[in-house]
Protein backbone atom coordinates (compact mmCIF):
# COMPACT_ATOMS: atom_id res chain seq x y z
CA UNK A 1 0.00 0.00 0.00
CA UNK A 2 0.98 3.35 -0.69
CA UNK A 3 2.02 5.09 2.14
CA UNK A 4 4.11 8.19 1.43
CA UNK A 5 5.50 9.78 -1.77
CA UNK A 6 8.50 7.28 -1.97
CA UNK A 7 6.78 4.17 -1.94
CA UNK A 8 4.54 5.94 -4.88
CA UNK A 9 7.79 6.43 -6.61
CA UNK A 10 8.59 3.38 -5.69
CA UNK A 11 5.42 1.56 -7.14
CA UNK A 12 5.38 3.86 -10.14
CA UNK A 13 9.08 2.37 -10.96
CA UNK A 14 8.27 -1.36 -10.43
CA UNK A 15 5.27 -1.67 -12.43
CA UNK A 16 7.33 0.47 -15.16
CA UNK A 17 9.47 -2.24 -15.24
CA UNK A 18 7.33 -5.29 -15.00
CA UNK A 19 5.04 -3.70 -17.90
CA UNK A 20 8.66 -3.09 -19.90
CA UNK A 21 8.26 0.26 -20.59
CA UNK A 22 10.66 3.07 -21.85
CA UNK A 23 11.43 6.63 -20.67
CA UNK A 24 10.20 7.34 -24.36
CA UNK A 25 7.65 10.20 -25.35
CA UNK A 26 5.70 7.95 -27.24
CA UNK A 27 5.50 5.53 -24.62
CA UNK A 28 3.89 8.45 -22.18
CA UNK A 29 1.02 9.71 -24.51
CA UNK A 30 0.30 6.48 -26.30
CA UNK A 31 0.79 3.58 -23.82
CA UNK A 32 -2.97 3.64 -22.22
CA UNK A 33 -2.01 0.44 -20.27
CA UNK A 34 0.95 2.78 -18.68
CA UNK A 35 -1.27 5.46 -18.36
CA UNK A 36 -3.95 3.65 -16.49
CA UNK A 37 -1.52 1.95 -13.83
CA UNK A 38 -0.16 5.59 -13.54
CA UNK A 39 -3.30 6.82 -12.92
CA UNK A 40 -4.49 4.26 -10.52
CA UNK A 41 -0.68 5.04 -8.56
CA UNK A 42 -1.74 8.27 -8.45
CA UNK A 43 -5.37 7.99 -7.07
CA UNK A 44 -4.25 5.57 -4.24
CA UNK A 45 -1.34 7.71 -3.22
CA UNK A 46 -3.50 10.77 -3.27
CA UNK A 47 -6.15 8.66 -1.31
CA UNK A 48 -3.85 6.79 1.18
CA UNK A 49 -1.63 10.24 2.23
CA UNK A 50 -4.85 12.51 2.55
CA UNK A 51 -3.47 14.91 0.09
CA UNK A 52 -5.61 17.72 -1.95
CA UNK A 53 -9.00 16.81 -2.24
CA UNK A 54 -9.50 19.17 -5.01
CA UNK A 55 -6.77 17.00 -6.94
CA UNK A 56 -7.90 13.90 -5.81
CA UNK A 57 -11.38 14.18 -7.27
CA UNK A 58 -9.89 15.14 -10.44
CA UNK A 59 -7.64 11.85 -10.55
CA UNK A 60 -10.65 9.81 -9.69
CA UNK A 61 -12.59 11.17 -12.58
CA UNK A 62 -9.76 10.57 -15.02
CA UNK A 63 -9.04 6.79 -13.22
CA UNK A 64 -12.67 6.22 -14.16
CA UNK A 65 -12.63 7.53 -17.41
CA UNK A 66 -9.69 5.49 -18.45
CA UNK A 67 -11.30 2.40 -16.96
CA UNK A 68 -14.38 2.57 -18.89
CA UNK A 69 -11.93 2.80 -22.16
CA UNK A 70 -9.55 -0.04 -21.46
CA UNK A 71 -12.47 -1.99 -19.87
CA UNK A 72 -11.14 -2.42 -16.48
CA UNK A 73 -12.80 -2.24 -13.19
CA UNK A 74 -9.99 -2.00 -10.73
CA UNK A 75 -10.26 -0.98 -7.54
CA UNK A 76 -7.30 0.87 -5.76
CA UNK A 77 -4.96 -0.52 -2.79
CA UNK A 78 -6.25 -4.16 -4.38
CA UNK A 79 -2.15 -4.80 -5.82
CA UNK A 80 0.89 -4.61 -4.52
CA UNK A 81 4.06 -3.06 -6.51
CA UNK A 82 5.24 -4.56 -9.73
CA UNK A 83 1.56 -4.66 -11.75
CA UNK A 84 1.69 -5.70 -15.52
CA UNK A 85 -1.57 -5.90 -17.67
CA UNK A 86 -1.12 -7.45 -20.20
CA UNK A 87 -3.38 -5.42 -22.46
CA UNK A 88 -6.10 -3.71 -22.53
CA UNK A 89 -9.90 -5.62 -22.07
CA UNK A 90 -12.25 -6.94 -19.49
CA UNK A 91 -10.39 -6.91 -16.24
CA UNK A 92 -12.99 -6.98 -12.90
CA UNK A 93 -11.60 -7.41 -9.55
CA UNK A 94 -13.42 -7.15 -6.20
CA UNK A 95 -12.18 -4.06 -4.00
CA UNK A 96 -11.59 -6.71 -0.85
CA UNK A 97 -9.39 -8.67 -2.99
CA UNK A 98 -5.29 -8.78 -2.34
CA UNK A 99 -3.05 -9.33 -4.91
CA UNK A 100 1.17 -9.76 -4.14
CA UNK A 101 4.16 -7.95 -6.07
CA UNK A 102 4.92 -8.66 -9.49
CA UNK A 103 1.35 -9.96 -10.22
CA UNK A 104 1.20 -10.33 -14.58
CA UNK A 105 -2.76 -10.37 -15.46
CA UNK A 106 -4.24 -11.17 -18.87
CA UNK A 107 -7.60 -9.81 -20.53
CA UNK A 108 -10.98 -11.35 -19.50
CA UNK A 109 -9.68 -11.98 -15.82
CA UNK A 110 -11.60 -12.81 -12.74
CA UNK A 111 -10.97 -12.12 -8.93
CA UNK A 112 -14.27 -11.87 -7.23
CA UNK A 113 -16.04 -13.20 -4.41
CA UNK A 114 -19.04 -15.81 -3.93
CA UNK A 115 -22.64 -14.88 -4.37
CA UNK A 116 -23.64 -13.05 -1.64
CA UNK A 117 -19.99 -12.76 0.40
CA UNK A 118 -18.34 -9.58 -1.28
CA UNK A 119 -15.58 -9.78 1.47
CA UNK A 120 -14.91 -13.87 0.67
CA UNK A 121 -12.41 -12.75 -1.94
CA UNK A 122 -9.13 -14.35 -3.46
CA UNK A 123 -5.85 -13.31 -1.65
CA UNK A 124 -2.76 -14.02 -4.01
CA UNK A 125 0.93 -13.85 -3.57
CA UNK A 126 3.65 -12.75 -4.88
CA UNK A 127 5.31 -13.13 -8.23
CA UNK A 128 1.69 -14.98 -10.14
CA UNK A 129 0.68 -14.72 -13.51
CA UNK A 130 -2.69 -14.82 -14.38
CA UNK A 131 -3.49 -16.28 -18.27
CA UNK A 132 -6.26 -15.02 -19.94
CA UNK A 133 -10.11 -15.44 -19.29
CA UNK A 134 -9.19 -16.87 -15.59
CA UNK A 135 -11.49 -17.01 -13.15
CA UNK A 136 -11.20 -17.06 -9.31
CA UNK A 137 -13.89 -16.24 -6.93
CA UNK A 138 -14.49 -17.31 -3.08
CA UNK A 139 -12.23 -17.01 0.08
CA UNK A 140 -9.38 -18.53 -1.72
CA UNK A 141 -5.73 -18.17 -1.36
CA UNK A 142 -3.00 -18.71 -4.34
CA UNK A 143 0.48 -18.96 -3.10
CA UNK A 144 3.74 -17.51 -4.10
CA UNK A 145 4.93 -18.52 -7.72
CA UNK A 146 2.33 -20.13 -9.07
CA UNK A 147 1.01 -19.68 -12.43
CA UNK A 148 -2.67 -19.71 -13.46
CA UNK A 149 -3.64 -21.38 -16.81
CA UNK A 150 -5.84 -19.40 -19.12
CA UNK A 151 -9.56 -19.86 -18.92
CA UNK A 152 -8.94 -21.77 -15.65
CA UNK A 153 -11.90 -21.87 -12.69
CA UNK A 154 -10.30 -21.53 -9.29
CA UNK A 155 -12.70 -22.01 -6.56
CA UNK A 156 -10.18 -23.59 -4.10
CA UNK A 157 -7.21 -22.74 -2.20
CA UNK A 158 -3.46 -23.54 -3.65
CA UNK A 159 -1.52 -22.10 -0.74
CA UNK A 160 2.02 -23.81 -1.69
CA UNK A 161 2.90 -22.00 -4.51
CA UNK A 162 5.61 -22.75 -7.15
CA UNK A 163 2.84 -24.84 -9.32
CA UNK A 164 0.79 -24.11 -12.31
CA UNK A 165 -2.90 -24.91 -12.13
CA UNK A 166 -5.62 -25.22 -14.35
CA UNK A 167 -8.64 -26.44 -15.64
CA UNK A 168 -11.71 -26.59 -14.69
CA UNK A 169 -12.71 -26.42 -11.78
CA UNK A 170 -8.57 -25.79 -11.34
CA UNK A 171 -6.13 -28.34 -10.27
CA UNK A 172 -2.48 -28.94 -10.65
CA UNK A 173 -1.18 -29.42 -14.05
CA UNK A 174 2.48 -29.18 -13.22
CA UNK A 175 5.14 -28.09 -11.00
CA UNK A 176 6.69 -25.50 -13.26
CA UNK A 177 6.20 -22.41 -11.59
CA UNK A 178 6.33 -18.81 -12.71
CA UNK A 179 9.67 -18.05 -14.02
CA UNK A 180 9.87 -17.00 -17.63
CA UNK A 181 6.09 -15.55 -17.47
CA UNK A 182 6.95 -12.59 -15.51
Amino acid sequence: MILSKNDYKFYLKEDKRALGVTDSFRELLFNDVWKFQRCLRRLEYLTNCKKNIFLRKIVAIHFRILSRKLGFTIPINVFDSGLSIAHYGTIVVNGNSKIGKNCRVHVCVNIGSMAGESYASPQIGDNCYIGPGAKLFGKIKIGDNTAIGANAVVNKSFPKGNITIGGIPAKIISTKNTEGLL
